[in-house]
């Protein structure tokens, strides 16, 4: 790597930050608690050399001239301390452009993640169906699946393989035993690692994200056929990410998949992570729909609908709206009314809950 790369990666880790971009014509912009940054110490706009050699010195000149070729370059490096990033570099205006995540040099505990605790020893206990994590970019669902997969690794002797692009956390096998493989690298697609993976005699399959048809029909034939399949969607709220699964699929094969998920589904989480006043830190924010009975029934017969109301509902089995989530974060002093209703997908009814609560929220007397 050069020397600027290490330095800036650096000032990126010891802001706590989580992203650092990089393009010609600009400083440094660094990704610090959701809210972009210029790096005020980098007085000089980068060039379009300097950032080639960054990408070149990251990953070496081989992935540079795919690059150069595709247009496109998705991979994940280590520092010399061992931690990990993932780099994405792409062409803009001509010139490339970067994106470099900073990943978590730990897993985080079950406690720790912000979820409820008992629903996620239930998730990891849990030996077939489909679990699925969603949200926007940078809302936490690697870490969330990743601190998942750690906690099966250290409690069940089973083999956990995941397909991934890029591999962002390695895991060493402990009761478990793991097997990674990278997109582009190890494999040729999500879709054909799926496929293959019915051999290679796996318990536990994570799928990096379900981009396409082909990759969320090898993810529910899993889950069908006895494994605990986790994957990601792009989606906002549980009930549009059951609504996208559907319907992504022609008319005429949609019956079947809702039957098909509504018997595999175990739980779908739909995060955010949510800044706190003033910056230092985010508070995780979450929707979960837990396939009970009645859920199940919700969806094999097109009701989806009413998936709200029974998170409303369903607090004995570890569901909420993300509404319920803000306002739970709300009334624990974790972030403000303003950022709350910011996250909130349905302001109104969020409005009526804080005014539900006597109208007010506490005021934050810091972060615990």
């Amino acid at each position: 790597m050069t020397y600027d790369l290490e330095r800036w990666l650096d000032e990126l880790a010891a802001r706590e930050g989580s992203d650092l971009h990089l393009a010609a014509g600009n400083p440094p912009v660094f990704r610090l608690h959701g809210r972009l940054e210029r790096m005020i110490s980098e007085a000089a706009v980068l060039t379009p050399e300097v950032i080639a050699a960054t990408i070149a010195g990251a990953v070496g000149e081989e992935a540079l001239d795919r690059l150069r070729h595709t247009g496109e370059l998705d991979a994940a490096f280590e520092r010399k301390d061992g931690a990990r990033l993932r780099i994405n570099a792409y062409r803009q205006q001509g010139d490339f452009a970067v994106a470099i995540r900073l990943l978590p040099n730990r897993f985080f505990t079950l406690e720790e993640l912000g979820l409820d605790t008992n629903l996620l020893r239930r998730i990891c206990a849990t030996h077939s169906g489909l679990v699925l994590v969603t949200g926007s970019t940078s809302s936490g669902k690697s870490t969330t699946i990743a601190s998942l997969v750690n906690e099966i690794n250290k409690t069940r002797p089973c083999h956990i393989h995941t397909i991934e692009d890029p591999i962002e956390y390695r895991h060493k096998s402990i009761q478990a035993f793991v097997t990674q493989r990278e997109v582009g690298r190890d494999t040729a697609s999500f879709a054909e690692a799926l496929r293959r993976s019915m051999r290679q005699d796996p318990d536990v399959i994570v799928v990096g994200e379900m981009r396409d048809l082909e990759t969320m029909t090898a993810a529910l034939t899993l889950a069908e056929t006895g494994h605990l399949t986790f994957a990601t969607l792009h989606t906002s709220d549980a009930v549009q990410t059951v609504s996208r699964i559907i319907s992504s699929y022609p008319s005429g094969r949609q019956a079947q998949v809702r039957v098909q998920l509504a018997s595999t589904l175990q739980a779908a989480m739909s995060q955010k992570l949510v800044p706190w006043p003033g910056g230092g830190g985010r508070s995780l924010a979450a929707e979960i729909l837990v396939a009970t009975p009645n859920v199940r029934a919700m969806i094999r017969e097109e009701k989806t609908h009413q998936l709200r109301t029974a998170m409303q509902t369903g607090g004995e089995h570890g569901m909420q709206t993300l509404n319920q989530s803000l306002l739970s974060l709300l009334l624990k002093r974790k972030i403000d009314r303003a950022m709350a209703l910011e996250y909130s997908e349905d302001k109104t009814n969020l409005i009526e809950e804080m005014e539900h609560q006597n109208g007010r929220a506490p005021k934050r007397k810091g972060m615990q």
